[in-house]
């Protein structure tokens, strides 16, 4: 029967101190996002005093470009920030497994198919795709996040096919068929387990690459409209002010890149932990 190494491998990324030290960063980010809002001296979109004040006592990190005090707002920042990200990584992990787990059961015309319609999506740029349909059907945080999950699909799809391929033709699967099992009932319960190792990998990866792309978005304009507290806003805002008051900009950078650098020691220690798996299968 296949062998189901997800959580064995999990146990085993937990143990090594790089994934320790990602774990730990998102949980501190985790802990700022679900509990900040509560220690938030002002209201986020509250002006209340001069723009780009310095650092004191009544604004430990000073104002922003319009007078808002940045540890507020950065208190207030990273909740759309993070279960966009979340959401987009779960859409695009899902869709890309979906397809790509078709594609390598049904081969054939059916493989070729559905590969050759990812191909044209991995054309465009991801942030040009999101854009594109942005600026069609206009912003919103949900379509923002389902969008950035549609353009990871077709990276997600090509990387679970090439997964799947030797488990599909296993005896274990190729038993289940030819037993006449349901499609639907061979790829979750046989070929799916065989895959869970890279699928954990992709879903790391990806959750970081939404990061960057919802933050990058919204930094652009295009990802969650002001006056609303978000971390990427935040340094498009106060960009003009950098080298007055440098604490609104550098501030939110230093969160999404501890967001970013915290998923990435956790998906680059769970490729390595892969990896050797493998390598001593």
């Amino acid at each position: 029967m296949n062998q189901r190494t997800g959580p064995s491998t999990l146990g085993r990324v937990a143990r090594t101190g790089q994934a320790r030290l990602g774990i730990a960063l998102l949980t501190l980010i985790g802990l700022l996002v679900v509990f900040g809002h509560f220690f938030a001296r002002h209201a986020p979109d509250a002006i209340v005093g001069r723009p780009l004040e310095g650092p004191g006592s009544r604004f430990p990190l000073g104002t922003d470009i319009l007078g808002r005090d940045v540890l507020s707002r950065l208190l207030n920042g990273g909740l759309s920030l993070s279960w966009m990200a979340i959401l987009a990584a779960g859409i695009g992990v899902f869709l890309g497994t979906l397809v790509g787990l078709t594609a390598a059961y049904k081969g054939g015309a059916v493989d070729a198919l559905l590969m050759r319609a990812m191909d044209v999506l991995l054309s465009f740029p991801e942030i040009i795709f999101v854009l594109l349909f942005v600026s069609m059907l206009g912003r919103s945080t949900l379509l923002t996040a389902v969008l950035v999950g549609v353009a990871f699909a077709p990276g997600v799809s090509r990387v679970l096919r090439g997964a799947a391929l030797p488990v599909v033709g296993s005896e274990y699967v190729l038993w289940a068929r030819a037993n006449g099992l349901p499609p639907t009932h061979i790829l979750v319960r046989e070929v799916l387990p065989g895959v869970i190792s890279p699928l954990m990998v992709e879903a790391g990866m990806r959750l970081v690459w939404a990061i960057a792309a919802i933050a990058s978005l919204s930094y652009l304009g295009f990802g969650i409209a002001p006056p609303a507290a978000d971390w990427g806003l935040m340094v498009g805002e106060n960009q003009d002010g950098l080298s007055v008051a440098p604490l609104p900009v550098l501030a939110p950078i230093a969160l999404i890149l501890m967001m970013a650098l915290g998923g990435n020691l956790i998906a680059e220690s769970l490729s390595r932990t892969v990896g050797r798996t493998e390598g001593k299968g």
